[in-house]
């Protein structure tokens, strides 16, 4: 068993292939995977909750159901005092739950149909609930009765493990089974454990806050070794590009950022210049060479820092500069992307940049055209990215993985596919879901501030694929390593990078 931390390159896989893996190292085993799956689920709760006078198994009507039942009968066996609610009669759980039922049956496991409701109210938070409802097998909304099951174990004042995956989350995406409104329908767990593979919807969505800690029991599954050979759906990401040193070297060596946006406040009732204002500081600030702001607006601030150029962008050799392109740019950019597009050595295409993009296909046929020979980023949010697809938000959130894939084959470009659990991919790139980061980064500029760091990145010499993945780890550390006591802004944000 080993924790799933968010500093190693892990595998990830979806409900479909883990399913071909089961079948797999079922066919491998002496022993049947439900009997290791309950050992090792008994030996977390142990862990977990070492002084627990009560033990609490939710048994759904599936082989998760299954997999309760066995860690029931061995933490019966150690001593345990364990009750299990099983959901449906015995007789309707599949084979090898009901194989489970009969082993903690004959163990002496108290096993009934409903709540043990005196129980639970004594329980305390040194007790144990374990969530063994669903696991990754549901697809559909959560029924009345499950969803009765699933307030109980979050009204439960004891410590929550969840089997496989929080009951109500999809594990594929990360989103709640029933939608947005019903989030108090999942199970919020203090520790998961899941089997044979990571999971995606454990990391993007709503699956960082429901699942806590995450653990894996592999069932001896691994990537090498064990002649099996279905590749991941994504990886972890772990950045595996290191910054170049250079000891003899000067201003030229970091590279050269131009960051052309910020629309004038005359044209939109609404200033937007400190949105580009923010993705030039975070160039400087993560170490690039020089940084040229070009803004639309016509005019200099006196908001830049003074180690900031200040220039129109006509007047900029765009063949020689890594451009990050429409933060801030409001209408006044479309004019600017025909240019940008056909001429940018290197591109980050971000906000208005993106809304430009969507709205015109000459621009789509643009950035199809700079492929590798001149590379790009784009960074949509969801919405963003529903609208370069002609599809809505719930699509793009329901599948992340296949639509930040589409978008990059779309567009022949590298694609931060922004969010909880952001999804950076590219042609013929395996995708990879960030795990740093955290909710404080949902304040205005922290994207402008990420979509500078990238073009730095890429100025220093970096691809533009592990530019972009070394650019999101750093930008979600930066967060989760943020002092509890000061708010975060952007430019704070901005300032804080190396």
């Amino acid at each position: 068993m080993q924790k799933l931390s968010n500093t190693s390159a892990w595998p990830v896989y979806e409900r479909d292939s883990i399913r071909c893996l089961e079948t797999q190292l079922q066919g491998s085993s002496s022993t049947p995977l439900m009997q290791q799956a309950g050992l090792a689920t008994a030996q977390l709760a142990l862990a977990m909750a070492p002084h627990a006078q009560r033990i609490w198994v939710a048994a759904g009507p599936g082989n998760n159901g299954g997999d309760g039942l066995e860690a029931a009968l061995h933490l019966h066996r150690w001593g345990k005092s364990v009750h299990v609610s099983l959901m449906v009669p015995a007789a309707n759980l599949p084979p090898p739950a009901h194989a489970a039922w009969l082993r903690a049956q004959k163990a002496g496991v108290r096993i009934t149909s409903d709540f043990p409701t005196e129980w639970l109210a004594e329980m305390v938070p040194q007790d144990l609930c374990i969530d063994a409802l669903l696991g990754i097998g549901a697809t559909r909304p959560l029924s009345a009765g499950m969803q009765t099951w699933v307030k109980a174990i979050n009204q439960c004042k004891a410590k929550v493990l969840a089997i496989d995956a929080p009951t109500g989350l999809a594990p594929d995406s990360g989103q709640l089974l029933g939608g947005p409104k019903d989030a108090a329908l999942c199970v919020q767990a203090d520790q998961t454990l899941t089997f044979i593979a990571a999971k995606p919807g454990l990391f993007m969505g709503h699956g960082r806050d429901a699942s806590g800690q995450l653990w894996l029991e592999s069932l001896r599954h691994t990537s090498t070794g064990t002649g099996i050979t279905i590749p991941p759906q994504a990886w972890l990401n772990r950045p595996q590009a290191s910054l170049p040193k250079r000891h003899a070297s000067h201003k030229g060596s970091h590279g050269d950022v131009a960051v052309i946006g910020g629309m004038a406040m005359a044209a939109s009732e609404m200033g937007m210049t400190g949105a580009a204002v923010l993705a030039a500081s975070a160039a400087l600030h993560a170490g690039a060479g020089r940084v040229i702001l070009s803004l639309l607006s016509g005019q200099a601030t006196q908001s830049a820092s003074p180690d900031v150029m200040q220039r129109e962008w006509q007047h900029l050799d765009l063949e020689k500069l890594h451009v990050v392109c429409g933060c801030g740019g409001g209408q006044a950019v479309q004019s600017v992307m025909p240019a940008v597009l056909r001429r940018s050595a290197q591109l980050v295409l971000d906000a208005d940049g993106l809304n430009a993009l969507a709205q015109d296909d000459r621009l789509k046929a643009g950035l199809r055209q700079r492929a590798s020979a001149q590379p790009s980023v784009i960074t949509p949010h969801p919405l963003e990215a529903a609208r370069l697809l002609h599809s809505s938000t719930t699509q793009v959130q329901n599948d992340r993985l296949k639509a930040a894939q589409n978008l990059a084959d779309r567009f022949q470009c590298t694609v931060v596919l922004k969010g909880s659990g952001t999804v950076i991919t590219a042609p013929g790139q395996t995708p990879r879901i960030n795990t740093t980061g955290n909710g404080r980064l949902a304040v205005g500029g922290t994207g402008d501030v990420l979509a500078g760091l990238i073009g730095a990145r890429m100025a220093q010499g970096i691809s533009a694929f592990e530019a972009a993945c070394i650019a999101v780890a750093q930008h979600g550390q930066l967060a989760d390593d943020w002092p509890e006591a000061h708010a975060l802004t952007a430019s704070r944000l901005a300032e804080r990078l190396t």
